[in-house]
Order: C-alpha cells, then structure tokens, then sequence
C-alpha cells in the first residue's frame, strides 16, 4: 500500500464499476536481464502458453530452460504434447516445488512492477491498465540490472 491524501481518519474511497473485465499477463526474465511479456483479455490456455514459449524461442534463438511453477496449466496434456512433437529438442522445463515463490526469480519482477512502477496506480479501464502496464514494463526492461537481481537474490545466478 502506498500513501494516500484524506482527512485524518478517514479512509479515503476510490468509486469504480465493478466488474469481472481482467487482464491475463504472462512473463519470463532472462539471467542477462532480459523481461519478457504477454498480455491478454482472457486467461491463458495451454495453447497461449505454447504461443509464449514459440515467441521466447524466436527472440532468444537458443535453447531455453525455462522454471516456472507448479500450475495446473503448466502440466496439461498440449504441454506434453508439444515437447513430445518437438520442443523437448530446444526446451527444457523444470518445475519449482509446490509453493515457493521465494525460489521463483519471476515473482521479483512481479513484486517490483507492482511496488515500484505501478505503485499507487489507479485505472479508469482496462485500456488504461494496458497502457500502464506497458509503460512500466518498458522502463523494467531499460534496467536490466533490477532484473539481474531478481536472479541474485534466490540464488541461481
């Protein structure tokens, strides 16, 4: 929670609509300090993902071990498919143990997007969100340093 301007003692309110609109966001950081991201209006599916996992591929042109959690999504039955038909050639997956976001280098970014970039913001629409979102990821992606030390502080790198 960041600062807020109200009387003393009173808690400020911010009026919205309510509604279930959201923005799906996927992300992968590189030990070199690279941020990548994939937003979109509605959740990520296992053929999203392969879409994500092709697009790192493309960017990075190498093989790729990529860590991610435990999700449900993470262990379907297109995911297998895609690394029996191919992928396993350039991908290796390896799946962090049940809950530990403290060994998640990831959640980091995540943690500073939302802390530091972000802090404080408000949206009128989902537009709006996308914009900042955008703007905030761009400035992590100037600074690769912050991502470098996502890595550092689980202690893979």
């Amino acid at each position: 929670m960041g600062k807020t301007w109200s009387p003393k003692g009173q808690t400020p309110t911010l009026p919205s609509k309510l509604t279930r609109d959201h923005l799906s966001v996927i992300s992968a950081i590189s030990p070199e300090g690279e941020l990548f991201l994939a937003v979109r209006e509605t959740a990520f599916d296992s053929d999203a993902i392969i879409g994500f996992l092709d697009e790192l591929h493309y960017q990075m042109r190498s093989p790729l071990v990529v860590v991610w959690d435990g999700a449900a999504i993470h262990r379907s039955q297109k995911i297998k498919h895609y690394l029996a038909h191919g992928a396993a050639k350039w991908l290796h997956l390896e799946r962090l143990p049940g809950y530990a976001p403290e060994l998640n280098p990831d959640e980091g970014i995540w943690h500073y997007l939302k802390q530091v970039e972000m802090k404080n913001l408000c949206c009128a629409d989902q537009t709006e969100l996308r914009t900042k979102l955008t703007e905030a990821t761009q400035r992590v992606q100037a600074k690769p340093d912050i991502v470098k030390a996502c890595f550092k502080q689980t202690g893979y790198y």
